[in-house]
């Protein structure tokens, strides 16, 4: 079925919005999968699926929903290493369903977070909740809330959606400072202005991906598979027929369920890489060191508050982001509510890498994810800027949530990366793509059932 030629190959990149600077230290690890891939013999696949997707946080789950109830004819099956889904982005979020106002008009990221907030908003209103949100600013932060407004103003609707007449694509209103403590009287008086975004809102993140799961479980040739980690991928250009008489083209996908000594091989007819901090580690485990995407991970505590100083607080509220140290890497430490009227705040901003010398452990991060109160002094200074009422002794280390990045602390603005690799280098049979989801941090949550439609309906429908 796959010679050790046809594995180790050059792989077509036919879709690549991936870039990434030189000025900053970069990690290459080759990841456990390739770490496990050197080490585990190259297997022939005892059955085939038309799809696999690998990774069961939120915009896997988005898809292998998309894909099962479009082509109720074909099979799709998920597949995550943990128990359960969303175990590593997904659950570890601030749950906001932003408006899209941030990043640059034409970017992926505005597009789809446009059209995934409104698909969030139609299909899941019992997992929503629109607030509303203020970005506040002082005297000399105001041009840029200025600037946010009239980009607002600029924004058009996705083509695949229908809003209704003279409704604008992002509606945001300024406001004074006064007109903001009139909303939250708990601002500071620093405060000269806000912007006013009625279409942010909450979600429930993990109400939303049982959701999801259902729609899955329920479908006619969706299946879910937890505890089941990927440990091999191999481009597979085989002409004759796999396990199930079909076309042997795909990628032979090898994976261990729980600690089971060995595991089995599957030919995927087409391949979803929706894993997240690990989506560029199955990548570079097709691809020579030389052009292996780099890794930075970027950690974000968040803090409960209970305590004086956010008296009656409705809508959520965020700062300016620090533009000159951390540009769109971080929207700055904001306060946010949960459904039932519960005050975090966070995320902050701390990138983390393997300690010099340490063995390039692809999850080293999850050392990283126990809470502590190291980061509390630093984010009180920075929410007392715009709520001075509060007070250090009632913020709580709550929980920790990594960010997969695609550039270093000074890389600047990095859209969403799609990128779609083919078995071989044969351009008139681009059939049975890899489409890897690369950098799906902020705002993926948001934009994760408009990721899913795009893969489905518009770069699927390509192939």
């Amino acid at each position: 079925m796959v010679s050790a030629a046809a594995a180790e190959q050059t792989l077509i990149l036919v879709t690549s919005e991936f870039q990434h600077s030189n000025r900053t230290r970069r990690w290459h690890a080759s990841n456990s999968l390739g770490l496990e891939q050197r080490q585990i013999p190259l297997k022939a696949p005892e059955s085939a699926v038309d799809y696999l997707v690998v990774g069961g946080g939120v915009v896997g789950l988005a898809i292998a929903r998309s894909l099962s109830h479009k082509f109720v004819d074909k099979s799709t099956i998920l597949v995550e290493r943990h128990s359960r889904a969303g175990e590593e982005i997904s659950s570890r979020n601030s749950e906001v369903i932003h408006s899209g106002l941030y990043y640059p008009p034409n970017s992926l990221k505005t597009r789809l977070c446009i059209r995934g907030r409104e698909l969030l908003y139609d299909h899941f209103p019992s997992h929503t909740r629109k607030i509303g949100k203020l970005v506040v600013a002082t005297s000399k932060q105001r041009p840029y809330i200025e600037s946010l407004h009239k980009q607002a103003q600029t924004l058009t609707w996705p083509s695949s959606f229908t809003p209704a007449p003279d409704r604008p694509a992002l509606l945001t209103q300024l406001l004074s400072g006064a007109e903001a403590r009139q909303m939250e009287p708990s601002l500071s008086d620093e405060i000269a202005g806000a912007l006013w975004c009625p279409e942010t809102g909450i979600i429930d993140s993990h109400s939303l991906m049982e959701s999801l799961e259902k729609d899955i479980i329920d479908s006619e040739g969706g299946d879910l598979v937890y505890s089941t980690r990927v440990v091999r991928v191999d481009p597979s250009t085989a002409a004759s027929p796999d396990a199930e008489g079909g076309s042997g083209r795909g990628w032979v996908v090898q994976m261990v369920t729980d600690d089971a000594a060995e595991g089995d091989a599957i030919l995927a007819k087409t391949l979803i890489n929706a894993t997240g901090l690990s989506a560029p580690l199955i990548v570079n485990s097709l691809l020579p060191e030389a052009k292996r995407i780099p890794l930075f991970y970027a950690r974000g505590s968040y803090a409960s508050y209970s305590g004086p100083g956010v008296s009656d607080i409705s809508h959520l509220i965020y700062p300016c982001p620090d533009t000159e140290n951390h540009g769109f890497q971080s929207l700055g430490t904001h306060l946010t509510l949960d459904f039932n009227g519960k005050i975090k705040f966070g995320p902050d901003l701390q990138f983390i890498s393997p300690g010099e010398g340490e063995d390039p452990d692809p999850d080293f991060w999850m050392k990283h994810l126990v809470p502590d109160d190291s980061r509390l002094v630093e984010m009180h200074r920075a929410v007392s800027r715009y709520l001075p009422g509060v007070k250090l002794e009632g913020f709580q280390p709550d929980y920790v949530g990594i960010r997969p990045k695609l550039v270093g602390p000074q890389g600047g603005f990095q859209d969403f990366a799609f990128r779609t690799d083919y078995p071989d280098t044969d351009r008139e049979s681009q059939r049975s793509p890899l489409i890897s989801l690369l950098g799906i941090e902020s705002p993926g949550l948001t934009s994760s059932l408009a990721i899913a439609e795009h893969v489905v309906e518009h770069m699927l429908e390509a192939n």
